[in-house]
């Protein structure tokens, strides 16, 4: 169905993510990956989702001058927000240990931007999706990090894993967003672009 309305177009998937590639290929979307590294730092005034529209932006800039007309280009990023602090990617097992210690028994934020480019526009929205976690023991906690290195993940988990299975007590939102992607508004977005372009 989407995929006729964008035949014409070029999608451009900048994300190395397994998991938002496969979001892609279930839409049934013919894309291309393209990956430039970017430096994901942000200013320190920005809070919320600002942040992740930022770095979602920012992840578009290197490819905006090489862009076609018929082309579009979807970047995106996923933060937690938890204590009006965003928590990024875990860089070794003692910060995922923490992170998800101040999750523990807590509810947080999952703020996922995806920016939609074009030469001729730029659009970015953005999902919030609370997350609620049971109070995790100290062994869950090293146990997940152990098995899963969940080193790639923002928040230092993935939902669909084993901590989210046992851990997570309640979700208002789209379960999706935290995943990586808020599949729903991407798909409105793509029609509303073929049927408006």
């Amino acid at each position: 169905m989407l995929k006729e309305k964008l035949k014409d177009f070029n999608i451009i998937l900048a994300s190395g993510s397994p998991r938002r590639q496969a979001f892609f290929k279930n839409l049934e979307l013919d894309f291309k990956i393209r990956l430039k590294p970017v430096k994901e730092e942000y200013p320190s005034r920005l809070t919320h989702f600002e942040i992740s529209n930022y770095l979602a932006q920012l992840k578009a800039l290197p490819f905006k001058k090489e862009l076609q007309s018929n082309d579009i280009l979807i970047t995106s990023d996923t933060i937690v927000w938890h204590n009006n602090t965003a928590l990024g990617k875990p860089h070794d097992e003692d910060e995922a240990f923490s992170i998800l210690k101040s999750l523990s028994g807590a509810t947080h934020e999952v703020i996922t931007s995806v920016c939609f480019t074009t030469p001729s526009f730029e659009k970015t929205l953005h999902n919030i999706t609370k997350v609620t976690f049971k109070a995790l023991s100290d062994e869950e906690i090293n146990f997940y990090i152990k098995t899963y290195k969940p080193f790639d993940k923002a928040g230092a988990y993935g939902i669909q894993e084993w901590i989210g299975q046992i851990g997570v007590t309640k979700i208002e939102g789209s379960y999706f967003n935290v995943m990586g992607l808020p599949v729903h508004l991407v798909y409105k977005t793509l029609n509303t672009i073929a049927e408006t372009t």
